[in-house]
């Protein structure tokens, strides 16, 4: 094609004007992926503790009724 360049690029990026970055190395890909991932799962993990509450099906005052707490007292 006009206009295109002979270094055609890699999959991960395309040096556009005569800009010619380097390729991100592998361990940073995999850092990246490795800690979006734990964004991902940690947000899903506090949706599914805190998801009634944001969406108003519970209250947050309404706790946790511990009635197999195995301490051998019965609370009143």
């Amino acid at each position: 094609m006009a206009g295109e360049s002979a270094h055609k690029g890699s999959r991960w990026y395309r040096p556009a004007y005569g800009f010619h970055p380097h390729p991100p190395a592998f361990h940073h890909r995999f850092g990246a992926k490795l800690l979006g991932g734990t964004m991902f799962f940690w947000i899903f993990y506090r949706a599914y503790h805190d998801g009634p509450v944001l969406l108003g099906l519970k209250h947050p005052w309404d706790g946790h009724h511990d009635e197999g707490h195995g301490h051998g007292e019965e609370h009143h």
